[in-house]
């Protein structure tokens, strides 16, 4: 994280930090990040970003420079000194709790809570959307690919093409990271592969066809500069009599691959792959590109384009079809300073929110397939047979647990994926997944606001907070 990023939020994140602290309003309180409605093209979502998540949070500061811009704001004219003394001295001491990154979610079910005196779960509302919508955005978007590129059976690699048409370069680090976590083989983005230990790939452009008077030259120049990574682009000129003109050149005898990158691409691989064939050259793979997407790539599988792997730009990398999922960051219950829980939720049409701490169980059927979901209060216990998706991430502003390696995420969403029933991996039809409440969740749902409420023997926040004084969790004292 840089120094910066303490103010990449929305100026409302402040200003209500700063009435908080003026107007000393003591509450702990719980806010949780979903997904409000499903997008209409998806039957499930890939929860991806947590480590960058947490990352934010245990090394969130705001330095000198940043408040004296905030001090010369308008807006915090009449803001009194002490507010500012506290950025200064700003560190997080709550708690996360969160779905293990690269599990199935669905919509409504919270994915990520923080629990924390307001003013500090306030302030993090816009990085966390920000880095939940673009991650799981790219994540679902990647498995969707994948599971296109494979749907006979048969293992073609997806790597991520994507980093130029990224919605800026910091997306496109991220991009690449949630499109590896969701099945990708790699990715083209060097600075992700030195970050985040992705393998890289990549070939050549046109531009380098182009800057010689011939292909033959061009690809002989490539050779002698990269002799056991021979991948050449076919398709600048004339695609199939490229290929001829490869297999009667001396680096035949290295090539790896070629790239299509144009064109029609069911008729020019199996053109390209009896070339290459008759020559002798049965284990040269053909990597095709250019503007794919799951259902181009589910087409070209269904009619036995003999293609071993598929570089995914654009589509993937902005999520094309679904660019931003219906993220919210909403508070659900607070605390008060006598013990007292109050349960919040909006009511307006369309924007309806649950209220209360709550915690996700998974039901499973038969050879452990997911069956549905039951979303209930955080005190509740699993019930039997079935699997609680949030555990706690942060713990008093300190890392709970260490995260689990790029390489175990992966392997969970390969999991979580493998327990879905085959119509949640339908790309062209959607399907919801099953969502109950228990009676809990529904009783509070049908109160009327603001009147939910509990005292704090109810339980519902965590028992080391309810033991607390009151002035161990007041900021402003």
């Amino acid at each position: 994280m840089n120094a910066s990023d303490s103010l990449k939020v929305d100026l409302y994140e402040l200003t209500m930090a700063a009435g908080y602290f003026q107007n000393k309003v003591d509450l702990r309180a719980t806010f949780e990040l979903s997904c409000h409605t499903m997008p209409e093209n998806r039957s499930f979502l890939v929860a991806c970003g947590l480590e960058q998540v947490v990352e934010y949070i245990l090394n969130l500061r705001f330095t000198d420079e940043d408040v004296a811009f905030l001090k010369d704001l308008p807006v915090f004219r009449y803001v009194k000194g002490g507010f500012f003394d506290y950025l200064k001295n700003f560190k997080f001491s709550g708690d996360v709790c969160a779905m293990p990154e690269g599990e199935i979610f669905f919509a409504r079910e919270p994915v990520l809570q923080v629990e924390a005196p307001i003013i500090e779960a306030q302030i993090l509302e816009t990085y966390l959307l920000s880095l939940a919508n673009v991650e799981s955005s790219v994540a679902t978007k990647a498995a969707r690919v994948v599971a296109a590129a494979r749907a006979d059976g048969i293992a073609r690699g997806v790597i991520d093409f994507g980093s130029r048409r990224a919605h800026g370069p910091e997306a496109g680090v991220l991009a690449a990271r949630a499109a590896y976590l969701a099945g990708c083989v790699g990715t083209s983005n060097v600075y992700a592969g030195k970050r985040f230990g992705i393998p890289v790939y990549g070939t050549m452009a046109h531009s380098w066809v182009e800057a010689f008077d011939g292909e033959q030259e061009a690809f002989e120049r490539h050779h002698a500069v990269f002799p056991e990574n021979t991948v050449l682009l076919v398709d600048t000129y004339d695609t199939v009599g490229c290929v001829r003109k490869i297999v009667s050149m001396p680096l035949k005898a290295h090539l790896k691959g070629i790239r299509l990158d144009s064109g029609d691409l069911k008729i020019l691989s199996k053109k390209v792959r009896g070339v290459l064939n008759k020559a002798g050259l049965p284990h040269v793979k053909i990597l095709a590109s250019g503007n794919l997407n799951e259902y181009k790539i589910a087409g070209l599988v269904k009619a036995g384009a003999p293609i071993d792997s598929f570089g995914v730009g654009t589509d993937m990398v902005t999520s094309r079809d679904c660019p931003a999922l219906d993220l919210t960051y909403k508070l659900v219950q607070v605390r008060e300073k006598d013990g007292t829980i109050k349960y919040k939720a909006k009511s307006s049409p369309r924007k309806e929110t649950i209220p209360g701490k709550k915690q996700v169980f998974r039901h499973f059927a038969d050879k452990e397939m997911f069956q549905k979901d039951v979303i209930g209060l955080a005190t509740e216990k699993a019930p039997e047979g079935a699997r609680a998706l949030l555990h706690p991430v942060i713990r008093d502003g300190k890392l709970a647990a260490p995260l689990p390696s790029l390489e175990t995420v992966r392997q969970r969403v390969t999991e979580g994926l493998g327990k879905l029933p085959s119509g949640f991996k339908d790309i062209y039809k959607s399907r919801t997944g099953k969502t109950e409440y228990t009676p809990a969740i529904s009783k509070l749902m049908a109160e009327p606001c603001p009147s939910r409420h509990s005292s704090a023997q109810g339980g519902v926040g965590r028992d080391s907070d309810l033991a607390k004084p009151a002035s161990e969790l007041n900021p402003y004292e």
